[in-house]
């Protein structure tokens, strides 16, 4: 990229003394991997992308909705119409609004098989997805690779976010050992407003921008939440990591060897099992949350939730069986839309 085309593309931005002319080729010449291109993912991405970075890789199992348009700003109505997986259908528009950068669209679910080669040469990761199951494995690999990354979610008028520094900061595990319990609620049983998962997503992306620029001083060391339905705001302190942590003092990447992660078969004609087998199931509360989402019908031994041409039945341990689908990608996108994850 020219001097001059730099400098008039990012000129408002080179004007803010925290970036300049060194950070903006700093944020050129940086590679960032986004985990989800979902709502929160979307809206990172199209930052990133607007300010300049240089390399994106886009990491996504999910393909474009009507009902992922409220709130996915990088996707319109012909994304959805045609079904196109997000991390292509991101690929495209930001080609569209900055052609000078690379990206590179990975159409995959992020499991431990892929997820060294998948991040290969990224600088930073950042967090887009909808499960802890994906940032218990992200937190082992950033850990053990000794790269930062950030994690940032967005349910209802919630957002959340976190700078996750190898040796410097708690990680994941120093804060959440074991991910959350009871019923989880999703996007798609609680609903969600854009408007937070545009805080969490610019709150992550400035936080990137302090971390690629050199800024490190300026960076936030705290799980900070903030509810923009009720001005509820809280910060928990990130500066010290847990002295017994399993992954950040142990280095024991459990979550990278794949141990406690939900077997998933092929299981007879057209379905997909997911056992797992650690994580007791309310039938009644579960029930109350599905129900505006499709047919349930349950009884103290499983649950059946029916949705188009799929049905989930749910058993008390957490297993599940998938029917409608014999993609594992898919089933495992509808167990973690649906039930949570």
């Amino acid at each position: 990229m020219q001097n001059l085309q730099l400098t008039e593309r990012y000129s408002r931005q080179i004007l803010f003394p925290g970036i300049g002319v060194e950070g903006q080729h700093k944020l050129e010449a940086a590679h960032i991997a986004i985990v989800g291109c979902g709502a929160t993912g979307a809206a990172t991405a199209g930052l990133l992308a607007r300010a300049g970075v240089g390399t994106l890789t886009i990491i996504d199992r999910d393909y474009v909705e009507a009902s992922n348009l409220q709130r996915q700003v990088l996707f319109d109505e012909q994304d959805a119409t045609l079904a196109l997986p997000k991390a292509e259908a991101a690929r495209r528009k930001i080609a569209l609004l900055n052609s000078e950068i690379n990206v590179h669209a990975q159409i995959a679910d992020l499991v431990p098989a892929n997820i060294h080669e998948l991040m290969r040469g990224a600088d930073l990761i950042l967090d887009a997805t909808d499960n802890f199951e994906t940032r218990y494995l992200v937190n082992d690999y950033a850990i053990e690779q000794g790269k930062p990354w950030i994690y940032a979610a967005a349910i209802g008028s919630y957002a959340v976010t976190m700078n996750i520094l190898p040796g410097e900061t708690a990680c994941l595990a120093c804060i959440f050992p074991k991910p959350p319990g009871g019923i989880v609620e999703t996007c798609d049983t609680a609903g969600i407003l854009n408007s937070a998962v545009n805080l969490a997503a610019s709150i992550q992306v400035t936080e990137a921008f302090k971390l690629l620029t050199g800024a490190t001083t300026k960076l936030r060391r705290s799980l900070l939440s903030f509810d923009l339905w009720t001005n509820e705001r809280s910060e928990v302190s990130t500066s010290r990591f847990r002295s017994d942590c399993e992954v950040c003092q142990q280095r024991n990447f459990a979550h990278l060897r794949g141990e406690g992660r939900p077997h998933i078969t092929l299981c007879g004609r057209n379905s997909v099992q997911i056992h797992e087998h650690y994580r007791p199931v309310d039938f009644a509360e579960m029930e109350t949350k599905l129900k505006p989402h499709g047919e349930v019908r349950s009884n103290n031994l499983l649950l059946r939730f029916t949705r188009g041409d799929y049905v989930i039945t749910l058993f008390a341990d957490g297993r599940a069986l998938i029917q409608g689908t014999t993609d594992v990608t898919q089933a495992r996108s509808l167990y973690a839309r649906y039930i949570g994850s």
